[in-house]
């Protein structure tokens, strides 16, 4: 997980360009995995964790007519999330996780291990993604951070390769 926040890291810098999370089932693990890298602070500008529904709410703007639709992971409200993060911070590049890590909490439709992504830039797309991952509650965790470091890795070398 280093090397790839600190390859993050390395392209944010190089592109004059600041991150901010907006995390919910990852409980803040992609800003750990961040400032986990010395010098981070040149490129990350912060992170919210919007656990709650009142949460994504009150410091994202997720719309409870969003939340009511669709439920906390959808794409929609991850989409709103980074949205959100870009609004409300000095951040350039945003990223957003909401899912079901487990052990409970599945549903039919949305079972454990259910995450959406979403990766934007200020004044550019939105991109979203689900993800099925397989595993005890750590390690959907675990990797949704990698999903998320990785989605926003992608996003700025696809970047760099149109410009």
């Amino acid at each position: 997980m280093d090397i790839l926040a600190a390859q993050v890291g390395g392209l944010l810098k190089a592109q004059g360009l600041m991150l901010a999370t907006a995390e919910s089932c990852t409980g803040g693990g992609v800003a750990q995995a961040i400032t986990d890298v010395a010098g981070s602070s040149a490129w990350f500008e912060r992170g919210f964790i919007a656990y709650s529904n009142q949460a994504k709410q009150q410091m994202l703007g997720v719309s409870e007519a969003t939340l009511n639709q669709h439920g906390a992971v959808s794409e929609a409200t991850v989409r709103e999330m980074a949205a959100g993060a870009l609004q409300r911070s000095g951040a350039h590049v945003a990223l957003a996780v909401s899912g079901i890590a487990g052990p409970d909490g599945g549903t039919p439709d949305k079972p454990v291990g259910t995450v959406w992504f979403a990766w934007g830039i200020k004044h550019g797309a939105i991109h979203a993604q689900r993800r099925q991952i397989k595993g005890n509650r750590d390690e959907v965790r675990a990797q949704s951070v990698h999903i998320a470091l990785q989605g926003v890795l992608d996003l700025l070398e696809s970047r760099t390769e149109t410009a």
